[in-house]
């Protein structure tokens, strides 16, 4: 039964021997960059690079280190279109868009919702 399985996943037309396996495969490797960075402090973190498309990312930017949330809900919705279905392209594009979200929803908090000591003193 267990190798039926493999290999009907091996022979899958999103399978390990296609790109259509490969890419977001790698992919999840920025999913994971951007959970390392929660610890990160709030003030570090950027709008812009929280919410651009993924084409209109700079390469002298730290963006490795950071993940798309626009992005991410983009292409989790062309997994589930395209034919056949690539549960491995939805999978971590919904990470992504969820730990982008997460990122923004930490930077919009510090940024709006947090007072600063001399607020604090001031009242």
């Amino acid at each position: 039964m267990g190798a039926s399985k493999l290999q009907a996943l091996w022979n899958h037309p999103a399978g390990p021997k296609t790109i259509h396996f490969w890419a977001p495969t790698f992919k999840w490797g920025l999913s994971i960059a951007n959970v390392a960075d929660f610890s990160k402090p709030p003030e570090t973190l950027s709008y812009p690079l929280q919410t651009v498309s993924v084409l209109q990312w700079r390469p002298l930017l730290r963006i490795w280190s950071t993940v798309v949330a626009c992005s991410g809900l983009i292409w989790s919705r062309y997994g589930m279109v395209i034919t056949p279905r690539n549960w491995n392209l939805f999978s971590v594009n919904l990470a992504m868009a969820g730990t982008g979200l997460y990122q923004l929803s930490r930077k919009i908090q510090h940024d709006y919702h947090s007072k600063t000591e001399a607020e604090i003193t001031n009242e």
